[in-house]
Protein backbone atom coordinates (compact mmCIF):
# COMPACT_ATOMS: atom_id res chain seq x y z
CA UNK A 1 0.00 0.00 0.00
CA UNK A 2 1.21 3.57 -1.31
CA UNK A 3 1.33 6.62 1.34
CA UNK A 4 0.03 10.18 0.56
CA UNK A 5 0.17 13.00 2.21
CA UNK A 6 -2.80 15.56 2.69
CA UNK A 7 -2.30 18.77 3.77
CA UNK A 8 -4.94 20.76 5.77
CA UNK A 9 -5.14 23.89 7.65
CA UNK A 10 -6.37 22.13 10.29
CA UNK A 11 -6.41 18.05 11.12
CA UNK A 12 -9.81 16.69 10.34
CA UNK A 13 -12.35 15.68 13.00
CA UNK A 14 -13.63 18.99 14.30
CA UNK A 15 -16.98 19.74 11.86
CA UNK A 16 -14.76 21.02 9.30
CA UNK A 17 -16.28 21.02 5.94
CA UNK A 18 -12.78 20.58 4.16
CA UNK A 19 -11.80 18.15 6.94
CA UNK A 20 -14.26 16.12 6.54
CA UNK A 21 -14.03 16.36 2.61
CA UNK A 22 -10.08 15.25 2.73
CA UNK A 23 -11.36 12.19 5.13
CA UNK A 24 -13.92 10.99 3.13
CA UNK A 25 -11.62 11.06 0.20
CA UNK A 26 -8.89 9.49 2.56
CA UNK A 27 -11.16 7.12 3.06
CA UNK A 28 -12.22 6.01 -0.78
CA UNK A 29 -8.47 6.31 -1.47
CA UNK A 30 -7.74 3.75 0.82
CA UNK A 31 -10.63 1.48 0.28
CA UNK A 32 -10.65 1.40 -3.50
CA UNK A 33 -7.19 2.58 -5.00
CA UNK A 34 -4.70 1.36 -2.43
CA UNK A 35 -3.15 4.67 -1.05
CA UNK A 36 -3.21 5.43 2.63
CA UNK A 37 -3.09 9.11 3.89
CA UNK A 38 -1.75 10.81 6.81
CA UNK A 39 -2.78 14.58 7.37
CA UNK A 40 -0.43 17.01 8.22
CA UNK A 41 -0.73 20.95 8.70
CA UNK A 42 1.41 23.58 7.42
CA UNK A 43 3.84 25.76 9.63
CA UNK A 44 4.70 29.65 9.10
CA UNK A 45 8.29 28.31 9.79
CA UNK A 46 8.71 26.30 6.68
CA UNK A 47 7.48 22.92 8.80
CA UNK A 48 5.05 20.24 7.62
CA UNK A 49 3.58 18.98 10.49
CA UNK A 50 1.94 14.99 10.70
CA UNK A 51 -1.83 15.09 12.52
CA UNK A 52 -0.49 12.13 14.44
CA UNK A 53 2.64 13.06 14.96
CA UNK A 54 4.30 10.34 12.63
CA UNK A 55 7.78 10.71 10.97
CA UNK A 56 8.18 9.06 7.60
CA UNK A 57 9.44 10.74 4.21
CA UNK A 58 7.70 7.60 1.97
CA UNK A 59 5.40 9.19 0.88
CA UNK A 60 4.33 8.82 -2.89
CA UNK A 61 2.36 12.29 -3.81
CA UNK A 62 0.82 15.08 -1.78
CA UNK A 63 -2.52 16.66 -1.85
CA UNK A 64 -3.01 20.45 -0.70
CA UNK A 65 -6.43 21.47 0.09
CA UNK A 66 -6.11 25.26 -0.28
CA UNK A 67 -8.25 27.40 1.66
CA UNK A 68 -6.70 30.70 1.72
CA UNK A 69 -8.36 32.10 4.93
CA UNK A 70 -7.86 28.83 6.57
CA UNK A 71 -3.69 29.45 6.12
CA UNK A 72 -3.82 32.91 6.85
CA UNK A 73 -6.58 35.37 8.64
CA UNK A 74 -5.91 37.80 5.99
CA UNK A 75 -6.31 35.11 3.15
CA UNK A 76 -2.81 35.77 2.12
CA UNK A 77 -0.56 32.80 3.14
CA UNK A 78 2.66 33.80 1.26
CA UNK A 79 5.13 31.81 3.20
CA UNK A 80 2.92 28.49 1.82
CA UNK A 81 4.56 28.15 -1.89
CA UNK A 82 8.05 28.13 -0.22
CA UNK A 83 7.11 25.22 2.44
CA UNK A 84 5.74 22.92 -0.84
CA UNK A 85 8.09 23.61 -2.89
CA UNK A 86 10.39 22.42 -0.30
CA UNK A 87 8.64 19.25 0.36
CA UNK A 88 9.53 16.06 -0.85
CA UNK A 89 6.62 14.04 -0.88
CA UNK A 90 6.18 13.36 -4.77
CA UNK A 91 3.95 14.82 -7.30
CA UNK A 92 1.75 17.99 -5.25
CA UNK A 93 -2.35 17.97 -6.55
CA UNK A 94 -3.95 21.05 -5.17
CA UNK A 95 -7.86 21.18 -4.55
CA UNK A 96 -8.73 24.76 -4.53
CA UNK A 97 -11.44 24.89 -2.34
CA UNK A 98 -11.02 28.72 -2.19
CA UNK A 99 -9.22 30.59 -4.55
CA UNK A 100 -9.41 34.22 -3.62
CA UNK A 101 -11.63 36.60 -2.15
CA UNK A 102 -14.46 38.68 -3.78
CA UNK A 103 -16.34 41.87 -2.29
CA UNK A 104 -16.15 45.83 -3.21
CA UNK A 105 -13.92 48.39 -3.01
CA UNK A 106 -15.38 49.61 0.80
CA UNK A 107 -14.25 45.56 2.19
CA UNK A 108 -10.54 45.03 3.26
CA UNK A 109 -10.53 41.87 0.90
CA UNK A 110 -10.64 43.77 -2.39
CA UNK A 111 -7.19 45.33 -1.87
CA UNK A 112 -5.82 41.68 -1.15
CA UNK A 113 -7.08 40.33 -3.77
CA UNK A 114 -4.08 40.99 -6.32
CA UNK A 115 -1.80 39.16 -3.49
CA UNK A 116 -4.47 36.31 -3.10
CA UNK A 117 -4.52 35.97 -7.03
CA UNK A 118 -0.65 35.74 -7.20
CA UNK A 119 -0.24 33.19 -4.41
CA UNK A 120 -3.04 31.01 -5.76
CA UNK A 121 -1.08 31.33 -9.15
CA UNK A 122 2.12 30.38 -7.68
CA UNK A 123 0.57 27.46 -5.85
CA UNK A 124 -0.97 26.06 -9.10
CA UNK A 125 1.89 26.44 -11.00
CA UNK A 126 4.27 24.63 -8.94
CA UNK A 127 1.44 21.38 -9.07
CA UNK A 128 0.98 18.93 -11.13
CA UNK A 129 -2.63 19.25 -11.75
CA UNK A 130 -5.63 21.44 -9.69
CA UNK A 131 -9.28 20.33 -8.71
CA UNK A 132 -11.54 22.80 -8.55
CA UNK A 133 -15.21 22.32 -7.96
CA UNK A 134 -17.05 24.46 -11.05
CA UNK A 135 -16.95 25.38 -14.67
CA UNK A 136 -16.69 29.31 -13.26
CA UNK A 137 -14.14 28.47 -10.65
CA UNK A 138 -11.74 26.52 -13.63
CA UNK A 139 -12.49 29.35 -15.61
CA UNK A 140 -10.89 31.70 -12.58
CA UNK A 141 -7.63 29.75 -12.43
CA UNK A 142 -7.15 29.11 -16.03
CA UNK A 143 -6.82 32.97 -16.07
CA UNK A 144 -4.10 32.89 -14.10
CA UNK A 145 -2.19 30.25 -15.21
CA UNK A 146 -2.30 27.90 -18.26
CA UNK A 147 0.93 25.73 -16.87
CA UNK A 148 -1.64 22.92 -14.57
CA UNK A 149 -4.24 20.89 -15.77
CA UNK A 150 -7.26 21.88 -14.06
CA UNK A 151 -10.12 19.51 -13.63
CA UNK A 152 -13.43 20.17 -12.46
CA UNK A 153 -15.11 17.83 -9.69
CA UNK A 154 -17.97 18.77 -7.65
CA UNK A 155 -17.57 18.77 -3.82
CA UNK A 156 -18.97 15.83 -2.01
CA UNK A 157 -21.65 14.98 0.34
CA UNK A 158 -20.27 15.76 3.98
CA UNK A 159 -23.95 13.88 5.16
CA UNK A 160 -23.47 10.69 3.46
CA UNK A 161 -24.17 9.01 0.27
CA UNK A 162 -26.89 6.26 0.42
CA UNK A 163 -27.65 3.57 -1.80
CA UNK A 164 -31.05 4.69 -3.30
CA UNK A 165 -33.55 2.96 -5.52
CA UNK A 166 -36.34 4.71 -7.57
CA UNK A 167 -38.89 4.04 -5.25
CA UNK A 168 -37.25 5.50 -2.35
CA UNK A 169 -37.85 9.15 -4.61
CA UNK A 170 -41.46 8.66 -5.25
CA UNK A 171 -42.58 7.58 -2.01
CA UNK A 172 -41.49 10.78 -0.27
CA UNK A 173 -43.40 13.08 1.43
CA UNK A 174 -43.99 16.13 -0.55
CA UNK A 175 -45.00 18.22 1.94
CA UNK A 176 -41.20 17.82 4.06
CA UNK A 177 -38.64 20.27 3.75
CA UNK A 178 -35.15 20.84 4.83
CA UNK A 179 -32.36 23.43 5.23
CA UNK A 180 -28.69 22.37 6.14
CA UNK A 181 -25.25 23.03 6.66
CA UNK A 182 -23.20 25.44 8.52
CA UNK A 183 -24.30 27.94 10.85
CA UNK A 184 -24.52 30.91 8.13
CA UNK A 185 -25.93 29.42 5.81
CA UNK A 186 -28.95 28.15 8.11
CA UNK A 187 -29.36 31.70 9.07
CA UNK A 188 -29.48 33.11 5.48
CA UNK A 189 -32.03 30.16 4.35
CA UNK A 190 -33.96 30.75 7.59
CA UNK A 191 -34.39 34.40 6.87
CA UNK A 192 -35.67 34.32 3.43
CA UNK A 193 -37.64 30.97 4.10
CA UNK A 194 -40.84 32.80 5.64
CA UNK A 195 -40.94 34.28 1.87
CA UNK A 196 -40.89 31.39 0.57
CA UNK A 197 -44.16 30.08 2.82
CA UNK A 198 -46.43 33.07 1.56
CA UNK A 199 -46.11 32.24 -2.09
CA UNK A 200 -46.38 28.39 -1.78
CA UNK A 201 -49.03 26.38 -1.73
CA UNK A 202 -50.77 23.17 -2.83
CA UNK A 203 -49.18 19.82 -3.33
CA UNK A 204 -45.47 20.90 -2.32
CA UNK A 205 -46.83 23.80 0.78
CA UNK A 206 -44.45 23.04 3.65
CA UNK A 207 -45.78 20.90 6.72
CA UNK A 208 -42.80 19.95 7.87
CA UNK A 209 -38.92 21.53 8.47
CA UNK A 210 -36.08 19.90 9.00
CA UNK A 211 -33.14 22.32 10.19
CA UNK A 212 -29.65 21.07 10.91
CA UNK A 213 -26.03 21.12 10.70
CA UNK A 214 -23.60 23.97 11.97
CA UNK A 215 -23.13 24.22 16.18
CA UNK A 216 -26.00 25.33 18.67
CA UNK A 217 -26.66 28.45 17.80
CA UNK A 218 -29.71 31.01 20.19
CA UNK A 219 -29.96 33.06 17.24
CA UNK A 220 -30.82 30.09 14.76
CA UNK A 221 -33.36 29.02 17.38
CA UNK A 222 -34.90 32.61 17.04
CA UNK A 223 -36.16 32.13 13.61
CA UNK A 224 -37.87 29.21 14.47
CA UNK A 225 -40.85 28.07 14.26
CA UNK A 226 -40.96 29.49 10.66
CA UNK A 227 -44.80 29.64 10.75
CA UNK A 228 -47.71 28.18 12.45
CA UNK A 229 -48.75 25.24 10.69
CA UNK A 230 -44.99 24.49 10.13
CA UNK A 231 -43.51 21.68 12.72
CA UNK A 232 -40.00 22.28 12.70
CA UNK A 233 -37.02 20.12 14.06
CA UNK A 234 -33.42 21.70 14.51
CA UNK A 235 -30.73 19.28 14.56
CA UNK A 236 -27.78 21.08 15.42
CA UNK A 237 -23.99 19.31 15.01
CA UNK A 238 -26.12 16.29 14.04
CA UNK A 239 -24.17 12.97 13.38
CA UNK A 240 -23.69 12.30 9.87
CA UNK A 241 -25.98 8.92 10.34
CA UNK A 242 -28.82 10.59 11.12
CA UNK A 243 -28.52 13.46 8.86
CA UNK A 244 -28.72 11.22 5.55
CA UNK A 245 -31.84 9.34 7.20
CA UNK A 246 -33.46 12.97 7.45
CA UNK A 247 -32.24 13.84 3.79
CA UNK A 248 -33.39 10.58 2.48
CA UNK A 249 -37.21 10.83 3.27
CA UNK A 250 -37.32 14.62 2.29
CA UNK A 251 -38.68 15.78 -0.73
CA UNK A 252 -37.28 19.42 -1.23
CA UNK A 253 -34.08 21.64 -0.02
CA UNK A 254 -34.10 25.34 0.55
CA UNK A 255 -31.08 26.83 -0.10
CA UNK A 256 -30.11 30.56 0.19
CA UNK A 257 -26.49 30.61 -1.09
CA UNK A 258 -25.64 33.42 -2.67
CA UNK A 259 -25.03 37.02 -1.93
CA UNK A 260 -25.40 37.98 -5.32
CA UNK A 261 -27.81 36.59 -8.30
CA UNK A 262 -25.22 37.75 -10.55
CA UNK A 263 -23.09 34.75 -9.75
CA UNK A 264 -23.59 31.69 -11.96
CA UNK A 265 -25.53 29.74 -10.43
CA UNK A 266 -22.96 26.64 -11.07
CA UNK A 267 -20.95 27.73 -8.41
CA UNK A 268 -23.40 26.47 -5.91
CA UNK A 269 -21.33 22.95 -6.77
CA UNK A 270 -18.90 24.22 -4.08
CA UNK A 271 -21.38 23.92 -1.22
CA UNK A 272 -21.85 20.63 0.71
CA UNK A 273 -25.46 21.12 1.95
CA UNK A 274 -26.30 21.59 -2.53
CA UNK A 275 -23.98 18.24 -2.44
CA UNK A 276 -25.78 16.56 0.06
CA UNK A 277 -29.16 17.55 -1.62
CA UNK A 278 -28.16 15.90 -4.62
CA UNK A 279 -26.72 13.32 -2.97
CA UNK A 280 -30.20 12.01 -0.94
CA UNK A 281 -32.24 13.02 -4.04
CA UNK A 282 -33.69 16.11 -2.57
CA UNK A 283 -34.76 18.60 -5.14
CA UNK A 284 -33.02 22.26 -4.35
CA UNK A 285 -35.38 25.06 -4.61
CA UNK A 286 -33.20 28.68 -4.76
CA UNK A 287 -34.83 32.10 -3.71
CA UNK A 288 -34.29 32.96 -7.22
CA UNK A 289 -33.65 32.69 -11.19
CA UNK A 290 -30.19 30.83 -12.09
CA UNK A 291 -28.35 29.73 -15.08
CA UNK A 292 -28.07 26.00 -15.82
CA UNK A 293 -25.58 23.80 -14.40
CA UNK A 294 -23.77 21.36 -16.23
CA UNK A 295 -20.76 19.19 -16.82
CA UNK A 296 -19.92 18.57 -20.37
CA UNK A 297 -23.22 18.05 -21.93
CA UNK A 298 -24.51 16.40 -18.66
CA UNK A 299 -27.06 18.84 -17.37
CA UNK A 300 -28.39 18.76 -13.80
CA UNK A 301 -31.91 19.23 -13.72
CA UNK A 302 -33.30 23.02 -12.37
CA UNK A 303 -32.16 24.82 -11.33
CA UNK A 304 -35.69 25.48 -9.39
CA UNK A 305 -36.64 28.32 -7.96
CA UNK A 306 -39.41 30.21 -5.79
CA UNK A 307 -39.53 34.18 -6.27
CA UNK A 308 -42.29 36.91 -6.00
CA UNK A 309 -43.91 36.81 -8.88
CA UNK A 310 -42.47 33.58 -10.25
CA UNK A 311 -41.55 30.48 -10.01
CA UNK A 312 -40.18 27.58 -11.41
CA UNK A 313 -40.89 23.89 -10.02
CA UNK A 314 -41.83 20.20 -11.32
CA UNK A 315 -45.34 18.91 -11.48
CA UNK A 316 -46.36 16.63 -8.79
CA UNK A 317 -46.30 13.62 -11.53
CA UNK A 318 -42.29 14.84 -12.43
CA UNK A 319 -40.94 15.06 -8.80
CA UNK A 320 -40.06 11.53 -8.54
CA UNK A 321 -38.35 11.59 -11.68
CA UNK A 322 -36.23 14.57 -11.47
CA UNK A 323 -35.01 13.60 -7.84
CA UNK A 324 -33.99 10.53 -8.95
CA UNK A 325 -31.95 12.37 -12.03
CA UNK A 326 -30.40 14.77 -9.30
CA UNK A 327 -29.18 11.84 -7.44
CA UNK A 328 -28.06 9.77 -10.75
CA UNK A 329 -26.46 13.05 -11.76
CA UNK A 330 -24.21 13.15 -8.01
CA UNK A 331 -23.16 9.39 -8.89
CA UNK A 332 -21.79 10.30 -11.90
CA UNK A 333 -20.15 13.75 -11.56
CA UNK A 334 -20.14 14.46 -7.77
CA UNK A 335 -19.66 10.98 -5.45
CA UNK A 336 -16.46 10.13 -3.15
CA UNK A 337 -15.36 7.39 -4.89
CA UNK A 338 -15.80 9.41 -8.28
CA UNK A 339 -13.07 11.68 -6.74
CA UNK A 340 -11.24 9.32 -5.55
CA UNK A 341 -11.01 7.42 -8.77
CA UNK A 342 -9.97 11.13 -10.45
CA UNK A 343 -7.50 11.97 -7.75
CA UNK A 344 -5.91 8.45 -7.73
CA UNK A 345 -5.16 8.96 -11.83
CA UNK A 346 -3.91 12.23 -11.61
CA UNK A 347 -1.29 11.53 -8.74
CA UNK A 348 0.24 8.19 -9.98
CA UNK A 349 -0.81 7.81 -13.77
Amino acid sequence: MKNILQILPRPPGSRDGVGDYAQTLALRLEECHGLKTTFASVTKDDAIVPANGEERHDFAATILHYVNYGYDRRGIPHWLPRVLEHRSAGKLLTIFHELYAGGTWRQSAFWLRPLQKQIARTIAEISGGAIVSSEPSRLQLARLTTATPIFVHPVLSNFGEPDLASADFTARDPHRWVICGGSALLERSLRSFPAVLQLLDGPFAPRELFVFGGTNERRIRDLLPVRDGVTTHYHPEIEIEAASEILAGSAFGWIDYFSSAEVPTAAILKSTAFAAFCAHGVIPILPHQGSSISLGDDVLPGPFFIAPNEEQLPTSSERGLIAASIYKWYQRHASSSHLAAAVAAALLP
